[in-house]
């Protein structure tokens, strides 16, 4: 892969390097911060990043494990506490004091533990297709494959293996697509063989590790006073339409979104979804 623009590090408390990328400058408005999937990296959020940069500064951030961080030598680390810890240590390095979050799946999940830990810092929250409660056949879906891929020979491979992965939950996508969906989850090593860009770990931790360490639906009601947006795959085999009616319970004034013909998760590139998206930029300072 080519040198990657705009690319910092940054230290994490236990001395991990980890990587991330800034677009866009002294724009007015509270910063955005882009926070990936579980198995996924910052290299999702670059074409929104860009379209946000000319009117608000943005982080996206790879998880340690990921992408062009540091991979953690103890795997029992891959764990959403430790994400939105290392999340705070980036925003104290770069002395923002106050942030808006975009959290695909994990990522919402780690928003939430932010709204439990400093919830005065936080402007706003849009959540990809993640609430408190998970819907049992989705993380089991997840779970089965993390970690778990075959080594694949060539790009070709890799493209062939994104789509027997996500085709079920992404209808209607071009080659094109699919070789972009391809690039952002692998990256060649020194042979030039494309690899899965995560640690084979966080499948491990994924299996054998309690996902948060406090109650869900706690962390979730932090966020009763922070504007959130939740963008919904409405095939999503994560999150139902019963969860939502729950959070809503919880929450009266989220902003469910609903994304037709998208499973977990969108892609954040659907016209609905950049539409609210520009929308809740528009609303919260």
């Amino acid at each position: 892969m080519a040198k990657v623009d705009n690319a910092k590090y940054y230290r994490s408390s236990d001395g991990l390097r980890l990587f991330y990328r800034e677009f866009g400058g002294s724009h007015g408005g509270t910063p955005v911060i882009c926070l990936p999937g579980l198995t996924r990296n910052s290299r999702d959020f670059e074409d929104l990043a860009m379209r946000i940069a000319t009117r608000r500064r943005v982080l996206t951030p790879d998880f340690r494990g990921r992408g062009y961080s540091q991979y953690d030598p103890d795997w029992k680390n891959y764990h959403p506490t430790t994400y939105v810890n290392d999340t705070w240590q980036l925003l104290d390095q770069l002395a923002i004091d106050k942030v808006l979050v975009i959290g695909t799946s994990l990522g919402g999940l780690c928003a939430m533990g932010m709204a439990a830990t400093n919830a005065e810092r936080l402007a706003g929250v849009i959540m990809n297709d993640i609430g408190p409660d998970v819907h049992a056949a989705g993380l089991e879906r997840i779970k089965a494959y993390t970690g778990r891929t075959k080594p694949v020979k060539n790009w070709d491979e890799a493209v062939s293996q994104t789509r027997e992965l996500y085709a079920e939950w992404l209808p209607g996508l071009s080659d094109a697509d699919w070789h972009k969906m391809a690039w952002k989850a692998y990256r060649e090593g020194p042979d030039g063989v494309p690899r899965i860009d995560c640690d084979s770990n966080i499948g491990r931790a994924a299996r054998e590790a309690a996902v948060l360490q406090a109650d869900p639906w706690a962390l979730f009601a932090a966020l009763r006073d922070i504007p959130t947006m939740l963008l919904w795959g409405e095939m999503s085999d994560i999150l139902t339409r019963e969860i939502i009616d729950k959070m809503l319970l919880v929450k009266a004034d989220l902003d469910v979104i609903p994304v037709p013909n998208r499973g977990h998760v969108p892609l954040l590139d659907e016209p609905e979804s950049l539409a609210a998206i520009d929308r809740f930029l528009d609303e919260v300072p």
